[in-house]
């Protein structure tokens, strides 16, 4: 099977996964880690080209049944999606974060108007998961639903980072790392991290599902590249984490968009996550960058932020912003610049990408 990235960090790779591989690693996340069984039923929101579709598909390894869905999450009301799985008795539902938080800043109350009586997973993935959005799930939710943020990618197509039926859930964590995956978090020296200190995410031994190659010319040496030259003989996906003291992982963001003012390196989430806590009801979105210009020894960290309809981007808001990144972090969290944008830039999928070029007749340059 072949699954092509997303193109967010280089270009879109054609990443071929080995059938077996990919059925063995199924088993053991849905049946074990999600305790899947005949009797469950898996809904997973997600399009067809996303590495969450073949997720959804493999649960049929454990006997549960899966529903699909093909139209808009939000149509025709914003608890469209939980009606169907109230009427389906869906019992683990799988979404994105950013579903999560729109429900959220919506706020909208799915336990107010239905039973959703079956329902006890709610899984997240696509992007960090902050805490207020683990506060609001067991808020709006039934108080028994096991909430789980989880990680892996199509690099992979399935999980480093997973449920666990039998463990506590942390605020703003991922419960555990997965079965048979010996991941850690390394320094710049390959030396592993101590528990809670942030590092470069790493899996020190093979695993089933390590691709069998990228399809095309040359396949074999940019498969290499891309997740072997960075620790030679160590998987290197890409993602900043740290490790928790409990045995949990923290998402922090991808490497490469990792900030790093005065040689502190942190990850835009850890903003992002400040930003919903404190002013989910005046700013809508925000976007956390990191600037290097000529002459300037340090990279210096720009967020812009939109305003909610009727909110206004005054000095006071910019003064409260800094207050809250220095106390919930430190002085060195906050940024350099803090300006109003119109509009924040979001990732197109490359489908909707292609259908457009075609429908528009452009050329292939």
């Amino acid at each position: 099977m072949i699954l092509y990235s997303s193109g967010t960090t280089g270009l879109p790779k054609p990443i071929v996964h080995a059938a077996g591989s990919l059925l063995i690693q199924f088993k053991k996340e849905h049946v074990l880690h999600c305790n899947f069984t005949p009797q469950d039923v898996f809904f997973q929101f997600t399009t067809c080209a996303w590495m969450m579709w073949p997720w959804l598909v493999g649960a049929l390894t454990a006997g549960a049944t899966i529903l699909i869905f093909d139209g808009s999450p939000f149509k025709p009301t914003p608890l469209s999606l939980w009606e169907m799985c109230d009427q389906e008795g869906v019992s683990a539902f799988g979404t994105s974060a950013k579903y999560i938080g729109t429900l959220e800043q919506g706020g909208i109350i799915p336990k107010s108007t239905l039973q959703l009586s079956k329902l006890r997973l709610i899984m997240s993935t696509g992007s960090v998961l902050p805490p207020s959005s683990f506060e609001y799930v067991y808020n709006a939710f039934p108080q028994k639903v096991q909430l789980s943020s989880i990680t892996g990618g199509t690099d992979i197509c399935s999980l480093f980072g997973a449920p666990c039926p039998s463990l506590p859930v942390y605020s703003g964590d991922i419960q555990c790392r997965a079965l048979g995956m010996a991941v850690a978090a390394y320094d710049d020296t390959k030396s592993e991290v101590a528990p809670n200190h942030p590092g470069e995410l790493v899996c020190t031994r093979v695993f089933p599902v390590m691709p069998v190659g990228f399809w095309g010319k040359n396949g074999e040496e940019k498969y290499r590249q891309s997740y072997f030259a960075r620790f030679p003989g160590t998987w290197h996906h890409g993602d900043y984490v740290a490790i928790t003291q409990h045995g949990g992982m923290l998402m922090l963001g991808r490497s490469d968009s990792i900030l790093n003012p005065a040689g502190v390196r942190f990850g835009s989430a850890e903003i992002y996550n400040v930003l919903l806590a404190r002013f989910a009801d005046e700013i809508a979105d925000s976007v956390c960058v990191g600037q290097q210009r000529e002459g300037d020894v340090d990279e210096r960290v720009l967020l812009f932020v939109k305003m909610e309809e009727g909110k206004e981007f005054t000095p006071d808001l910019v003064g409260r912003i800094k207050k809250g990144i220095r106390e919930d972090l430190s002085p060195r969290h906050v940024p350099a610049v803090i300006a109003a944008c119109p509009d924040i830039p979001v990732f197109i999928p490359f489908e909707v990408v292609a259908d457009y070029a075609v429908y528009c007749k452009w050329e292939e340059d």
